[in-house]
């Protein structure tokens, strides 16, 4: 038989294409397997699976550490707090040292003011008795 193109076509027959399947159906893994196409679709699944195993392990990992990274960051945030509130109680303190300590100099600047005062008025009576 002769095609469009020109060129012989041999012709045939369905029970040949079936027969010819079969074959090549039985034979394809062994072709497969000398052309060092070794991993079936079995195996190429099994791989991916593990790979799929290892990358979930590894997520969870990363999220393990994450967590004790926010963790770690909020202790240490807790610490500052507590730093912050003993400086504000340091700073209360000094805040009433430095009151008492005004409190004196007010004492001290009042009496000092009288005893001048009362000195300079017993200076002009002694003087305008002499």
């Amino acid at each position: 038989m002769i095609n469009k193109d020109g060129d012989t076509v041999m012709a045939i027959k369905e029970e040949e294409l079936i027969i010819i399947g079969n074959y090549v159906q039985k034979q394809l893994p062994g072709w497969l397997d000398s052309l060092s196409y070794q991993r079936t679709m079995r195996m190429w699944d099994m791989e991916l699976r593990e790979r799929v195993v290892r990358v979930e392990e590894e997520l969870k990992n990363q999220r393990e550490l994450i967590k004790q990274g926010f963790e770690q960051v909020d202790r240490r945030i807790d610490q500052v707090d507590k730093r912050i509130d003993q400086m504000d109680k340091r700073i209360d303190h000094m805040d009433r040292r430095f009151e008492l300590f005004e409190k004196r100099l007010t004492v001290i600047t009042v009496l000092m003011g009288t005893g001048f005062t009362m000195l300079t008025v017993l200076i002009s009576i002694f003087r305008f008795l002499s």
